[in-house]
């Protein structure tokens, strides 16, 4: 028999397709080395210079300007960016153990354990936990809210951590590579959450003339962590502000208390004197039917309660549009392969 015949070309094209993965995985490790390495250097920059000039953190406020004048499309070295890159530096430079591991870690969970860990004990678990699972945002965060670290504390035995469905997603594919990178919007990963949102706050402005953007992914920030919320809006008539929250599974009740969190925060931090209270509308789009509900169950008057919905968009239309959302080319392809 010829020997030509017994070659199997797919185990070829098995082994080129290897190393090309390989090759790319490398690429954006290095790249994101890169990317925490000027970090590290810019924090340090900014908490030398803090120190020596009279006006301290002010200093800063006067540098993000200044990038913002004569470098308006450098991306993520805003006031507040700068401020993490700080503190980023002076929450490690001191640790022996922590500092040469962060290099390992995506900027966005270099964030989290940042924001969410109490000690240095609870960081350094973090870090070298998330190395050695490659997590995800999402899936660092489930351990994290899970408690895993304090429980680990309090067990006589080694436990596991949370159970995380892992997605085949590479963790150093998140949007502050890509804007390191500068890349063409063509090349950022499929965000679908956020090409829903940014649907869905076109749907709204549409919807209603009474509506007035303020923000996507809006931050506010409550002791030392920061919040998202998916879309802020005004509304003239009724003198509020309306939060939109926007998930991509089924509906949960504490989405409801998450979204009171929110309205607090925003009647104590961003609401005038002069508007009534925020109100909140939370939309889940999962796969067999749509969930629209009207965050109100705080201390609000019937009288105001009825005004708000009346003049806030009608949950059937709401629902007839994220059903049409769902099945955009683009976003609704692979929406629920995500899902945890």
């Amino acid at each position: 028999m010829n020997k030509k015949q017994l070659l199997n070309p797919q185990l070829e094209v098995n082994e080129i397709i290897d190393i090309i993965t390989k090759a790319k995985d490398n690429a954006l490790r290095k790249v994101n080395e890169e990317l925490i390495t000027m970090y590290w250097l810019i924090g340090k920059i900014l908490s030398t210079k803090s120190k020596d000039t009279q006006y301290g953190d002010k200093y800063i406020d006067e540098i993000a300007d200044l990038l913002k004048q004569t470098h308006p499309d450098l991306k993520g070295f805003n006031r507040r960016g700068l401020y993490r890159m700080k503190q980023f530096y002076e929450t490690y430079c001191d640790d022996e153990i922590v500092s040469p591991l962060v290099t390992q870690l995506s900027w966005t969970n270099n964030l989290i354990i940042m924001s969410c860990s109490k000690s240095k004990e609870e960081r350094e678990f973090y870090v070298k936990l998330a190395i050695k699972e490659r997590y995800s945002k999402r899936e660092l965060e489930r351990q994290i809210e899970s408690g895993y670290y304090e429980r680990a504390l309090l067990s006589k035995s080694p436990i596991l951590p949370e159970p995380v469905k892992k997605l085949p997603v590479n963790p150093f594919l998140d949007s502050y590579v890509i804007e390191f990178l500068d890349l063409p919007e063509k090349f950022s990963e499929n965000n679908l959450k956020k090409g829903l949102i940014s649907q869905m706050k076109k749907f709204v402005l549409e919807l209603g003339k009474d509506f007035t953007f303020v923000g996507e992914e809006y931050t506010i920030q409550v002791g030392d962590t920061d919040f998202f919320i998916d879309l802020l809006f005004t509304h003239r008539e009724l003198k509020c502000l309306v939060a939109i929250e926007l998930k991509i599974g089924k509906f949960k009740p504490e989405y409801v208390s998450k979204m009171d969190f929110y309205l607090e925060a925003l009647d104590r931090q961003v609401k005038k004197d002069h508007e009534n209270p925020s109100v909140g509308l939370i939309l889940c789009a999962s796969k067999n039917n749509e969930v629209v509900e009207y965050a109100l169950s705080r201390t609000l008057s019937p009288l105001l309660v009825s005004q708000y919905q009346l003049k806030l968009p009608d949950k059937n239309i709401l629902q007839k549009k994220l059903q049409e959302l769902i099945h955009l080319p683009g976003i609704g392809e692979n929406i629920f392969e995500n899902e945890e």
